[in-house]
């Protein structure tokens, strides 16, 4: 598969050389950030893990520590995510969008719609790892009904392979059923199909179910479901069409209007940035009036901005 982050490994990388750098930029009164902040977008996380190893070797101290003592704010969030390792990232995500008073149930929905099962199957591991607990058990006491079986589903990470040709129309007619044509919503069906089926096999069901229903499946989801459970069917339907499309439209949504998600909007960034940004930048361009640069750069400020506009990597005016 083709690079496409739009964040690479340095060719002629030290780390030792790296640590210095970041050392000299906290050290005595001020902090240089625009030292920091050009030297951590221009090193992948690999590359980053390598630094914070060899700034404890050289400096007996750790750098995120050290990090978080000079910065402040949406910038030193954003930094401190750049230096976290991408499966501690996703697993710490999702702690803590269970942990606490309520859930925050648009993490639990980005993160298991839109990664590969493999990481899905990653995530579980090292959550247990972490926190000694079965992530499925915190979800599960965590959510309820149908939003919590299809997040079952997703954890189960078995998704089929492919496209099963016998299966398309039959997909679709079970789909059709389960929502327009019935009074009220079975939603099992969905959460069944959409949960198992391949991205591929999928494509070719909402074909057939907007030839069957005069509907596109997304317009049927929104009239026929409420709630969380809306939430994660569109998420998935809509990461089966194309994963970088549903980022670009997250993003957006972060940022239009007043007021900004920045939650939201470091967490796609730093976990996109070295896999499909160029993509998702692409697809933002076809969905909106503006590229992600310009609504990046209209909505953000400071350091903050300058780090994100370095994730994003250039314009598509």
């Amino acid at each position: 598969m083709a690079f496409r982050g739009t964040v690479k490994a340095s060719a002629n990388f030290k780390a030792s050389a790296d640590a210095e750098v970041l050392h000299k930029a906290m050290k005595g009164l001020g902090t240089d950030e625009a030292a920091i902040l050009q030297l951590l977008t221009a090193r992948s996380n690999a590359q980053r893990q390598e630094i914070k190893a060899s700034y404890k070797t050289l400096f007996g101290k750790d750098l995120v520590h050290d990090l978080k003592g000079e910065l402040g704010g949406k910038f030193e969030t954003l930094v401190v995510a750049l230096m976290t390792p991408p499966l501690t990232y996703d697993v710490t995500s999702l702690h803590h969008a269970i942990k606490g008073a309520g859930t925050d149930e648009k993490v639990l929905v980005e993160i298991l719609a839109s990664r590969t099962p493999q990481q899905v199957k990653d995530i579980i591991a090292a959550y247990k790892t972490e926190y000694d607990h079965d992530l499925e058990k915190d979800i599960c006491g965590d959510t309820s009904g149908h939003f919590q079986r299809l997040l079952v589903i997703l954890l189960q990470a078995s998704r089929q392979t492919g496209i099963q040709e016998a299966n398309i129309e039959s997909d679709a007619q079970a789909l059709f059923k389960a929502g327009e044509q019935k009074y009220g919503t079975d939603e099992q069906s969905f959460i069944t199909i959409l949960g198992n089926r391949s991205a591929e096999h999928l494509r070719k069901v909402f074909d057939a179910y907007t030839k069957l229903s005069g509907y596109e499946m997304e317009e049927s989801i929104k009239r026929e479901t409420s709630g969380s459970l809306r939430a994660l069917l569109l998420a998935v339907v809509k990461c089966a069409r194309s994963v970088p499309s549903y980022f670009a439209e997250t993003l957006y949504y972060a940022m239009k209007g007043a007021g900004t998600d920045d939650d939201t909007l470091i967490r796609v960034m730093v976990t996109r940035c070295e896999v499909d940004m160029l993509d998702i930048r692409a697809a933002f361009r076809r969905m909106f009036a503006c590229s992600l640069h310009s609504m990046i750069k209209g909505d953000t400020n400071g350091d903050y901005r300058k780090t994100l506009l370095l994730l994003c990597g250039g314009d598509d005016a």
